[in-house]
């Protein structure tokens, strides 16, 4: 890292805003993600004295959710700026995402002058600070222009450093745009260079080992954290003979055509009741509904497990670990790779083969015609052309409900270089957007794919704009059937025998979304026939911006949504959407008089 020396503007005197952008420069940074607001000013001709990049959305959300998905692409910490108040409540959405995702992102913000505190000034009302504390790892006001490099450096390595997250800070406008006395300047660790990384206990690697050379039916599933440890990864996989899976939130940088790359952990549920895993290794990769909950169809319950995270909490958090290793991901591949070589284990042919044709399984769409009889294309056999169609080592950005299902069953078809399911934790519908700018701009080299149903589509398709003003790589694809596909297919599931109202779930058949992207300067065309799938889109990934609206049926209903509703007839029982049914309660009668 080279040391850190403020450089004075050309032809103005050096600014608080300058402090922030040249200690952003010095820590790696050479873009950032925002819309503008006066407030921000000193900061972003700061910025672009010192070649940051500035990379200026249509909203707000989208620019932090385009600094996430720099982040997840690239390894670095992505960067965003949002205006005071107003622009920082709208950037909350993508603080929240990328709290839960654990993305490393650092947002800017700005407020009034100091001295206009709790006097009703314009933009000033609400203290962000406060209100960004439960979705950010850190947030902070800055006082003293001084202490801005100090700040700043601290807040970066919070976001990048142990568990990740994103970080905020509010630099009020007097002190972006006051000169500071450049003898008082506080560096802190702006040169420090980043801090180890933790590696895995021996001892717990070796009770791993034991456990390894046991089982004859091993897999891992990966997550999120081994993005950046491809080659690591890799040597695990080989010198243990392990398949591996990943959770549907982020592929395995394991090479498409690798024999030990098995596909999405959905997968595994093929074989509940039958053979299936006896050694799960969880590596960086959280249980939850990602991960089929706690029922135990991708995580048997009688397997032994293994898990590997940067946090301790989370090591068993929602199901019984055997084993708990706290690690870097690509620190604990390289410590078991060097020991796999005299553990002992043993390479089950059979196992392997099995893991890796689960990709190929026929499933009962297949046999479907890829027309349905309202007309329109099945959604099934029109992805499958889709992924068909693509480029190998795309990067495929999946937002989404039903679409997202659709185009999750179908991802390794297209052989692609990353693929990201951007709903994340908190089913966030419209992140692809942001995720699909930030990917494009971390690796302007490959196709990005922006997979949306029309529900998803509509929160920020403005971003189209974002995309042709930048000439990024990116294709789009409305996967659209007129409906929120896994609203209305939940309520047929639900209500069936009660009621033909489908409240809230329309969506408008007038809506063209072709001429909304040629509107804003993509390439757009409407596909509503089987012969058209694949040579559109093949036509599209090589028209810079661009745009599909691909016309689908609204049935079959995906798995996914089929398995979010318990249907019983058990009188016990409450069918829920989403998550596990609810016992009925049940009240003693008090008094005789019949009322609970």
């Amino acid at each position: 890292m080279a040391p850190f020396k403020l450089q004075t503007p050309p032809n103005r005197e050096i600014l608080g805003g300058d402090l922030l952008a040249q200690a952003l420069r010095n820590l790696g940074t050479d873009v950032a993600f925002g819309l503008h607001g006066g407030h921000l000013d000193a900061f972003l001709l700061g910025a672009h004295d010192c070649e940051i990049r500035l990379i200026d959305t249509r909203h707000e959300t989208t620019a932090v959710q385009a600094a996430e998905g720099y982040a997840k692409i690239s390894g670095k910490v992505g960067v965003c700026f949002v205006t005071a108040n107003s622009g920082f409540s709208n950037g909350l959405p993508g603080l929240a995402t990328a709290f839960a995702d654990r993305s490393p992102v650092f947002c800017i913000t700005s407020s009034p002058p100091l001295q206009d505190a709790e006097t009703n000034a314009l933009q000033g009302f609400h203290d962000q600070v406060v209100v960004a504390k439960p979705i950010t790892k850190f947030a902070h006001r800055v006082t003293n222009v001084e202490e801005i490099p100090r700040i700043v450096a601290y807040a970066f390595r919070s976001a990048n450093t142990g568990i990740k997250g994103p970080v905020l800070i509010d630099f009020p406008i007097d002190v972006l745009f006051s000169p500071p006395q450049l003898e008082r300047v506080a560096f802190g660790a702006v040169d420090v260079p980043p801090a180890s990384l933790p590696a895995p206990d021996p001892a717990a690697v070796n009770r791993l080992m034991n456990a390894w050379k046991t089982a004859k039916r091993p897999v891992i599933i990966t997550g999120t954290g081994v993005r950046g440890a491809d080659n690591a990864l890799k040597q695990l996989a080989e010198s243990t003979n392990t398949p591996v899976f990943y959770s549907n939130k982020f592929s395995t940088p394991i090479p498409a055509d690798h024999e030990l790359r098995a596909g999405p952990a959905s997968g595994l549920a093929a074989f509940a009741g039958k053979e299936h895993p006896d050694f799960v290794l969880l590596l960086a990769a959280r249980t939850g509904f990602l991960l089929g909950g706690r029922g135990g169809a991708i995580i048997p319950n009688d397997a032994t497990i293994a898990q590997v995270d940067l946090d301790g909490g989370e090591i068993g958090k929602s199901h019984a670990i055997d084993i708990g290793i706290v690690s870097d991901a690509g620190l604990f591949c390289e410590a078991v790779a060097s020991k796999a070589g005299n553990a002992g284990l043993s390479r089950n042919e059979a196992w392997i083969k099995k893991c890796h044709d689960l990709k190929n399984t026929v499933l009962p769409y297949s046999r479907e015609g890829k027309v349905m009889p309202d007309g329109q294309l099945h959604p099934y056999h029109a992805m499958v052309e889709v992924m068909k169609a693509l480029p190998q080592d795309s990067i495929i950005i999946v937002d989404g409900g039903e679409a997202g299902q659709w185009a999750s069953m179908t991802l390794e078809l297209a052989k692609p270089h990353v693929a990201i399911v951007a709903t994340g934790y908190l089913g966030f519908l419209g992140n692809g957007w942001g995720y699909s700018i930030g990917a494009a701009v971390a690796d302007p080299s490959r196709l990005v794919v922006n997979i949306q149903g029309d529900g998803s589509a509509g929160f920020h398709i403005q971003e189209l704009d974002t995309i042709a003003r930048f000439n990024l790589n990116v294709l789009t694809l409305v996967t659209n059937n007129y409906v929120w596909g896994m609203s209305i297919n939940g309520q047929d599931l639900l209500y069936e025998k009660q009621t033909k109202a489908r409240p809230a779930t329309a969506l408008s058949k007038a809506c063209a979304y072709e001429v909304v992207a040629q509107g804003f300067n993509c390439a757009g065309v409407k596909i509503t026939q089987p012969e058209e799938v694949g040579p559109a889109i093949s036509k599209l990934t090589k028209a810079g911006p661009s745009l599909a609206n691909m016309i689908v049926s609204v049935k079959p209903t995906t798995p996914a949504t089929l398995s979010m509703v318990g249907m019983t007839d058990d009188p016990n029982w409450i069918v829920v959407p989403y998550y596990d049914n609810i016992p009925r309660p049940f009240y003693k009668l008090s008094g005789g008089n019949g009322h609970a």
